[in-house]
C-alpha cells in the first residue's frame, strides 16, 4: 500500500500514549502522518479513503526497543560474531531488523554493532527503502579500554582522552548516531565483573565532549555503581543496565532525570538465570557467577527509579542464544511483574518515551495529529494482559510511515476492511 493513500481506522480502542485511558474512536492517516483523531465513530471522511474496521481492537503506537543489537544473531558463540564473514553478517542483521518490525517494534536504538559499519549500513538501507525494518539509531562497535573487552573481535579499543576522541571521530566518519562505551564487566566472562569500572573520568568526558560537539549521543554499558556515577558526572545520555546503582547514584540520576535515559535490559538477567542451561550455562553456574544477586539489586534500583520518575525504557540485549530475536516484549512483562510498573506505565515507557529517546518527541510514540503513522493494531488488551504483545499473531496490523507492513485486512481474524471508494462491511 502506498503511503500516499489515506487510511481510516474506525471502531478501535485508541491508546494515544498521552497518559489517558484508551477511548473508542477513529484515526485518519493521510500520507505518512496521522491527520485526525476523534472520539466515537462516523465523524471522519470516508470518500476516497481505505477504511479498516477494527471491531473494538486496540490501536496504539509502535513499540521501542531502547537497547538493540541487529548484529547479534541468536548465537552462543559470542567470539564468532567477530569472525563471521561480513556478507553473511549483513544478511543476518537485516533479518534481525525485519524481525523487530514483524514484532510491532517501529523504533530501535542501536547499542553496539559487532562490526564497525553494520548498523549504519542497515539503517541507511531501511531509510532508502532497500530493506524493511524499524526506525533506527545506528551505533558502531562498542569502545573499551585495553583489557576491558567483553567479547573478543567485536570491540574497538582506546586508552586515554585523545584515543577516545579518535574513536568518536570514527563513529562520526561512518555516519553513526551514537557512541557506546563498555565501562564495566559482565559475569559470564568469568574474569570481568559487573561491579568493575574500567574507565577514567577524563576518558568519558573526552568522549561526551567530542560526541556532543558533533551531534552524537553517548551510551554506556554501566552495571557497577561507580560506572553509573562516572557516566552521570560526565554527561552521558543513555545508561544501560545500572544494576548496582547506589543511593548517591540514584540522587545524581534524579537530578538529571530530564536529560538521561536508563535501559536496564532486564531480560538478559532473567534469561541468563533461567533459560541458558540448554546452551551450557545452567542456573547453578549463573547463580554462582552472581546473576541472581545482580537481578535482585537491579530490581531494587529500578523500583526506586520508578518512584523517582526516572525515564526507564524496556528492551535490551536480544539476539543471544537464550534471548533470541522476536522475544522482545518479554521486557514489558518484566516491567510489570518485577519492577512494579502498571501496564499503562509500561506502554508509555515503550511508546511515548520511545519517541523521546529517538529524539523525535513531537513526531513519534503517540497517536496525535501530525505524528508519524507508526501504529500497531492488537487483538487483545495489553492494559489487562501485557503478555499479549509477545504473541505476534495477536498483532494483527503493523503500520510504519502510513503504509501497512502487516495488513489487517488480509486474513486477520476479527477485522473487516474496505479499499478506498468501496463501502465498509461491518460484521456482527
Amino acid at each position: 500500500m502506498s503511503p500516499s493513500t489515506s487510511t481510516l481506522f474506525t471502531n478501535v480502542r485508541v491508546f494515544d500514549s498521552s497518559g489517558s485511558e484508551p477511548f473508542h474512536g477513529e484515526v485518519l492517516v493521510t500520507g505518512e502522518r496521522i491527520a485526525e483523531v476523534r472520539r466515537g465513530s462516523g465523524d471522519l471522511p470516508r470518500d476516497g479513503v481505505r477504511v479498516v474496521d477494527g471491531r473494538g481492537q486496540f490501536l496504539m503506537s509502535g513499540l521501542c526497543d531502547a537497547h538493540t543489537h541487529f548484529s547479534w544473531i541468536n548465537s552462543a558463540d559470542l567470539p564468532g560474531l567477530g569472525t563471521l564473514g561480513v556478507e553473511e553478517h549483513t544478511l543476518l542483521s537485516a533479518r534481525s531488523a525485519l524481525t523487530y518490525l514483524n514484532s510491532g517494534y517501529t523504533m530501535c536504538v542501536g547499542a553496539a554493532s559487532a562490526k564497525a559499519r553494520l548498523d549504519v549500513v542497515i539503517r541507511n538501507a531501511i531509510n532508502d527503502g532497500l530493506l524493511v525494518g524499524p526506525r533506527y539509531l545506528a551505533n558502531c562497535q562498542e569502545i573499551a579500554v585495553t583489557g576491558g573487552a567483553l567479547v573478543d573481535g567485536i570491540t574497538a579499543f582506546a586508552d586515554g582522552a585523545e584515543e577516545m576522541r579518535k574513536q568518536v571521530r570514527r563513529n562520526v566518519a561512518y555516519g553513526a548516531d551514537l557512541v557506546k562505551l563498555s565501562m564495566s564487566g559482565e559475569e559470564i566472562t568469568g574474569n570481568q565483573h559487573a561491579e568493575d569500572n574500567y574507565f577514567s573520568d577524563e576518558e568519558v568526558l573526552a568522549v561526551t565532549t567530542e560526541a556532543h560537539r558533533r551531534g552524537l549521543r553517548v551510551c554506556t554499558h554501566a552495571r557497577s555503581a561507580e560506572s553509573v556515577k562516572m557516566s552521570l558526572r560526565n554527561n552521558v545520555d543513555i545508561i544501560y543496565h545500572a544494576s548496582f546503582i547506589d543511593e548517591e547514584g540514584l540522587d545524581m540520576l534524579e537530578a538529571k532525570k530530564d536529560e538521561v535515559f536508563v535501559a536496564p535490559g532486564l531480560n538478559w538477567l532473567v534469561a541468563t538465570l533461567n533459560d541458558a542451561a540448554g546452551f551450557g550455562y545452567p542456573p547453578e553456574a549463573a547463580e554462582a557467577a552472581g546473576y541472581k544477586r545482580e537481578l535482585e539489586c537491579a530490581i531494587a534500583g529500578l523500583q526506586e527509579m520508578r518512584r523517582r520518575g526516572i525515564r526507564v525504557l524496556p528492551g535490551g540485549d536480544y539476539g543471544f542464544a537464550w534471548t533470541p530475536h522476536g522475544t522482545y516484549a518479554r521486557d514489558l512483562q518484566h516491567f510489570v511483574e518485577l519492577i512494579g510498573y502498571t501496564p499503562m506505565q509500561t506502554l508509555l515507557a515503550a511508546t511515548k518515551l520511545g519517541g523521546e529517546i529517538m529524539r523525535m518527541p513531537d513526531e513519534l510514540g503517540q497517536i496525535k495529529p501530525g505524528f508519524y503513522a507508526d501504529l500497531i493494531l492488537v487483538d487483545g488488551d495489553p492494559l489487562q494482559d501485557i503478555t499479549v504483545l509477545q504473541n505476534r499473531d495477536r498483532i494483527v496490523g503493523i503500520m510504519k510511515n502510513g503504509a501497512f507492513h502487516k495488513d489487517p485486512g488480509h486474513g486477520a481474524p476479527g477485522i473487516t476492511s474496505a479499499p478506498a471508494d468501496q463501502p465498509v462491511v461491518v460484521t456482527a
